[in-house]
């Protein structure tokens, strides 16, 4: 089994967007210390440390190469191993101790996207409003500004009002495509500086999934696989 130490050595070990993601546990300044990478039989496995929330074990390639990294480095109780779904039954029949956890959407894209108008960057004193306006409209987000876990906000403007940020749109300004804007805007910024983005969605969220289909991303469904043992004490 060969380490990797770096973003550079997973690229070029596996053209999978979703290891390429969990890489950055790699860097030398990353906020949470501690992550790992390897390669095993046409698979690789990257252990990142508060990564999403959780600490994952993110993984892709040949399902036998897989089952040999988790069986290796998958030893916390606390880990979160993450494959592809449609690696998922592949990976369980060779440890059939492992089970379903949960499973939601990866969407991905490459290439050019078009900004939009009335879209930009929040500043430092703006977050407080934008915080403001997300718990009213999505009280269940899963990061808000001033948390771990985001870079930036952007925020879309309606005569000088901040009416929508992230996905999250003031009931007064809906149906003006504003959330759409907002996307647009942020996805053209990745990739002006990065070579592919990608999001995380919930797999039953349809509108979601299609809007984000229209800016061009493609889905692809990913599962979080946990030692039956694990999966029934963190459920009792």
């Amino acid at each position: 089994m060969r380490a990797l130490h770096s973003p550079a050595d997973v690229a070029e070990a596996s053209s999978d967007q979703l290891v390429r993601w969990a890489a950055q546990a790699l860097l030398p300044d990353h906020p949470t210390p501690g992550g790992g990478a390897w390669e095993h039989g046409g698979a690789v496995g990257v252990h990142a440390p508060g990564l999403n929330r959780h600490d994952r074990l993110v993984l892709a390639g040949e399902p036998e190469g897989i089952a040999a990294i988790l069986g290796e480095h998958a030893t916390d109780p606390m880990l979160r191993p993450l494959v592809t779904t449609d690696l998922a039954d592949p990976v369980r029949v060779l440890l059939p101790d492992l089970v379903t956890w949960a499973s939601f959407g990866w969407m991905e894209r490459t290439g050019a996207l078009a900004t939009a108008p009335d879209v930009r960057w929040l500043r430092d004193d703006e977050l407080g409003t934008a915080e403001v306006l997300l718990r009213k409209v999505n009280p269940n987000a899963y990061v808000l500004p001033g948390e771990p876990g985001a870079q930036r906000w952007a925020g879309s403007f309606v005569d000088g009002e901040l009416a929508a940020v992230g996905v999250a749109t003031h009931p007064d300004f809906r149906r003006r495509g504003l959330s759409r804007a907002l996307c647009s805007f942020v996805v053209h910024d990745l990739l002006e500086r990065h070579p592919a983005c990608a999001l995380m969605v919930d797999g039953g969220n349809d509108a979601a999934i299609a809007a984000y289909r229209g800016l061009g991303f493609a889905y692809r469904g990913v599962t979080v696989l946990l030692p039956s043992e694990v999966a029934a004490a963190q459920r009792g």
